[in-house]
Order: C-alpha cells, then sequence, then structure tokens
C-alpha cells in the first residue's frame, strides 16, 4: 500500500477542513424533521418506549420488538433526555446516529492512518462521507451506525494486533461487543471470522497472541452479556424468542442476485472503484498483512450482504473495509483517472445544486409553474415559507462549493476531497430548501392527529389490522395511540385497518369513522373503525 515512509500526517489545514466538512455532514438533515416510515420512524420509536422507562425490553408501542438489541436505543434515548431541552424529541434522540457516525469517521481515519499513512488517514473519512450508501442510514435512527462503529474500532484493532497483540485484543473485544451490543451476532460472527482467518498469517502469530484472545473474549462479553442475561432473568419468554431469531439470522436467506450487484454498484460508489483499482496495484503484493486484513475483512462483509436480502443497512459493514482499501488508493490515481473523476464529480454536482435552487425557488415563487407544480402534485396543501437564516446558509454553501472547485490547490487527495464537499453540498441544500416540503409528505403527524380527533377522550382499547410497525410506532409517538393484535382484541370498539385506497370499505360488524392518509399518497390508507351496535 502506501509507502511505511508516509508516515507524517496531512497539512492541519487539511485535516481541519476535512474534520469541519464532516461534522457538516453528519449534521445537517439529522435534525429539522418528524420521523420518517419506515426504519426512522421504528427506531424513534422504540427509544421513545426506552425514556419512558422501561430500558430493557424494546418495544415498539408497548409491545415487544426483539429484532436487535439495544445499544443504539439507549443511546438515543439519553439523547432524547440529554438535548430534549432545546430540540423536538426526535431530533434530539438522532443526534446519536451523529455520534456514533462522528465515532466510526474518527476510527477509520485512525485505522488508515495505521495501515497506509497520513494520505490515507485524510482520505478515509472524506471518502465515507461521500459514499452514496452511507448518506441515508447515517443520518436516520438506524442501530447499523453503531454497529459499523463497533466494526470500525474492532478493525483498528486487528491492525494494532501486528505490533501490539494484546493491547489490538483488547480494542477488538471492544469492537466486538460494541457490535454485538448494536446489531446482533451478523456483524459479530463477521468480525470473529477476519480474525480467525487473520490468524492464518504469520503477522498475527505471536507469542502473546493467546493471552489477546484472552483479552478481547473477556471486554467482548462484558459488554455484550450483561443485557441478555438480563432479559433472560427478567424476560425469560422474550430471550427464548430472541435469542431463537440471533440463530436463524447467521444462515443464508437469499444468494447473490441481481438487487445485490444492483445496489453495490450505486451505494458502494465511489469506495468500490477504487477499492479495486487499490488491489490492482498491490495484485503482486496480496499476502502483505495490510492487504489481507483489508481483503479479508471485505470478503466476509459481502459475504453477510448476500446472504440476506439487498437492503442498505445489510451493505453498511461491506463499506468500512472498502472504504479503507479505497483510501490506501485515493492518492495513486492516475492523473487521467484523478482528473475525470474530479470533472465528473464537479460537472455532477453543479448541475444537481442547480436543480436543488430552481424547485426550492419554485416552491417559494410559483415560477416556472410547470416546476412549482411537480412539487405541489405529490403535496397537495403544502405552503412553503421563506426562512432568510436557511436560505443565506444555502447561499453560503453554494459559494463555497464554487470556492472549493476554483481554489483547491492539487494534491493528492484533491479529487476525493472534491467530491465530498460536493456530495455535503448537495445534502446541505436539500436540508434547507427542500426538507420541509419532504418531511410535509413523509410524516404521519397529521394522520395521527385526525385519528386521536376522531377517537374521542376515552376510546377503549383499540384493535389493529395489517398496520405496519412503523405507522405503530408513529401513532404511539405522536398522540399516544397504541393499538393491540387482533387475537387479543375481541371486546374493542375500535380499529385502526392499513389497507389501499381500492380495497373494500365495508367490514362486517364495524362502521367506517374515518379515512386518513399521508398528503400525496398514493398507496397507502389508514381506516378507524368502530364497532358496529
Amino acid at each position: 500500500m502506501s509507502d511505511l515512509t508516509d508516515r507524517a500526517p496531512a497539512p492541519l489545514l487539511a485535516r481541519r477542513a476535512a474534520w469541519l466538512l464532516c461534522a457538516i455532514w453528519l449534521l445537517a438533515g439529522v435534525i429539522g424533521h418528524d420521523p420518517w416510515k419506515v426504519d426512522d420512524a421504528l427506531h424513534l420509536g422504540v427509544a421513545w418506549g426506552m425514556a419512558a422507562g422501561d430500558w430493557l425490553v424494546p418495544r415498539i408501542a408497548g409491545d415487544p420488538w426483539l429484532v436487535v438489541p439495544p445499544l443504539y436505543h439507549w443511546i438515543a434515548a439519553l439523547c432524547g433526555k440529554a438535548f430534549g431541552i432545546v430540540l423536538p424529541w426526535h431530533d434530539a434522540a438522532r443526534l446519536a446516529s451523529a455520534l456514533f457516525g462522528g465515532l466510526y469517521l474518527v476510527v477509520i481515519s485512525r485505522t488508515a492512518y495505521r495501515l497506509n499513512g497520513g494520505s490515507a488517514a485524510l482520505a478515509a473519512p472524506l471518502l465515507a462521507i461521500g459514499t452514496l450508501g452511507m448518506l441515508v442510514p447515517l443520518h436516520d435512527a438506524q442501530p447499523a451506525v453503531a454497529a459499523i462503529a463497533g466494526f470500525a474500532i474492532a478493525l483498528r484493532g486487528l491492525a494494532i494486533w501486528q505490533q501490539q497483540a494484546w493491547r489490538g485484543g483488547t480494542v477488538f473485544g471492544a469492537g466486538l461487543g460494541i457490535s454485538f451490543l448494536a446489531a446482533g451476532s451478523d456483524i459479530a460472527a463477521v468480525e470473529l471470522a477476519t480474525a480467525l482467518t487473520l490468524m492464518l498469517h504469520s503477522g498475527w502469530r505471536r507469542r502473546d497472541s493467546l493471552k489477546a484472545w484472552g483479552a478481547a473474549l473477556v471486554i467482548a462479553l462484558a459488554i455484550a452479556l450483561p443485557w441478555p442475561l438480563l432479559l433472560r432473568q427478567q424476560a425469560p419468554t422474550l430471550f427464548d424468542l430472541w435469542w431463537s431469531a440471533e440463530l436463524a439470522s447467521l444462515g443464508f436467506h437469499g444468494g447473490l442476485g441481481a438487487n445485490h450487484l444492483e445496489m453495490l454498484a450505486w451505494a458502494a460508489w465511489p469506495v468500490l472503484p477504487l477499492a479495486l483499482w487499490a488491489l490492482w496495484l498491490e495484485r503482486r503484493k496480496p499476502f502483505l498483512a495490510q492487504n489481507v486484513l483489508m481483503s479479508a475483512a471485505t470478503v466476509w462483509a459481502l459475504l453477510l450482504f448476500v446472504a440476506d436480502s439487498p437492503k442498505p443497512a445489510t451493505l453498511l459493514p461491506a463499506l468500512v473495509p472498502l472504504t479503507l482499501l479505497a483510501a490506501s488508493a485515493a492518492a495513486r490515481l492516475r492523473r487521467g483517472a484523478a482528473n475525470a473523476f474530479d470533472w465528473f464529480g464537479m460537472m455532477t454536482f453543479t448541475m444537481i445544486a442547480g436543480l436543488i435552487w430552481l424547485g426550492g425557488i419554485a416552491m417559494l415563487t410559483g415560477e416556472p409553474a410547470r416546476v412549482a407544480k411537480n412539487f405541489s402534485k405529490p403535496a397537495p396543501g403544502f405552503i412553503a415559507e421563506a426562512h432568510p437564516l436557511a436560505i443565506l446558509l444555502a447561499i453560503a454553501a453554494t459559494v463555497a462549493w464554487i470556492a472549493v472547485m476554483l481554489r483547491t490547490p492539487r494534491s493528492p487527495w484533491r479529487a476525493a476531497a472534491r467530491w465530498s464537499v460536493g456530495l455535503t453540498t448537495i445534502w446541505v441544500l436539500l436540508s434547507l430548501l427542500w426538507l420541509p416540503w419532504i418531511d410535509y409528505g413523509k410524516t404521519y403527524r397529521a394522520v395521527s392527529a385526525d385519528l386521536r380527533k376522531a377517537l374521542g377522550a376515552n376510546p377503549g382499547c383499540i384493535a389493529r389490522r395489517g398496520l405496519g410497525l412503523a405507522q405503530r410506532a408513529s401513532l404511539d409517538y405522536f398522540n399516544g395511540i397504541r393499538t393491540i393484535g387482533a387475537s387479543r382484541a375481541e371486546h374493542c370498539r375500535h380499529m385502526i385497518v392499513q389497507t389501499t385506497p381500492g380495497a373494500d370499505r365495508d367490514i362486517a360488524g364495524w362502521t367506517l369513522v374515518k379515512e386518513t392518509s399521508r398528503p400525496g399518497d398514493k398507496g397507502e390508507r389508514l381506516r378507524l373503525y368502530r364497532r358496529a351496535g
């Protein structure tokens, strides 16, 4: 990889600018909107339940939800309590994603420095925030963000292991425990498989490796075990359900398909082509220690991705070692390829920024009329308001992007830096100019208020039929509306049904009271029924 003499850190100004950019990227879009379907509303709903007092059992609107362990939800609930005085609770809780995302960026930068030197250390966080598949999950309420922070810590521990096995083992164990407590056994299995693969390499077979493994297991178990043990003690039936689901998740449930390849192609851009370039550059040294570490982690994480249905959250672990590989090659692109990558990024993001401004102006002024119609049609009733501070910040972001295009000096990481600045610019512009419009169509706030009004003051128990987890979490969060399954709802006076617009409204024994939906939603309706008689 990078020459071992490249241990000098990048210039101080470049490092400060990079970390300022990372901070802007992390915070933009995290606050300023309601919980959104699916993952955002679901995980904020779990954290909301914990903040109300039940810190042991993850719940959605009162019902147990034991899909992932609760580390992320604990931190989100604490953030909600700590920052909920100055922010809406959901915005405050969502800051957990920014905290875990910041931890991930710091650790991956330090790991890249240890493996490949100062240029890679600067390029790694820039490439991470420039990766398309990272954009939405790291700004949602998403436990996978905590899991990849743990994965990055585990890889850092393995990188340290070569020179200081015991210290590396302790760091690896911390990452292993954090990942398990954030997302379960899948990601922990990837980390263990990577570590065991590395033990076949002479760089990790040290005299004190046995002690390092002991330290790793002790620390991992100390972090991961208390919650399952408490759950088993307090709610053995729920523990059995959770553990059965964990064991079942370790198998293959899909297999490589066209959808996997399609998602990998766009969500791993631009780290995937850069990682492939790194492997090509090192094709004569495949067994060099740092090459083996990054390659083994990539292979195992990609196996995890193809073992399940293609989803951005399941791809996130693979982006961690891919980013390390890409960072090692970002400063070694041939001049023509680097210039093409740089030019493509500048042209693409400048065009998108112009379209975002055009849409923002159309929403505020109604002109151009054809563009304004494209925004009013999917969000009927939305009225855009001009917020001077948001407009000033959007202008400042645009000017900064123009300055970066015109004034960035030549450097090994210029293409990666300008790509990341461009992506951050359009994300900031979306957050400042379009976020109210997006939120208007995605939030369940008005839907929940409609149902609350129709239910009246004392509705009694409420049955449900086909009501999704995100909808249940949203109704509970906004208006305290909790439903129970049909098997336990024989005597409920009301029932909420999630259905489609064309579905038959008549249900034997029930009278339709209210039908509601999010503005412009053509595929979903929530209907409230009252038991006849």
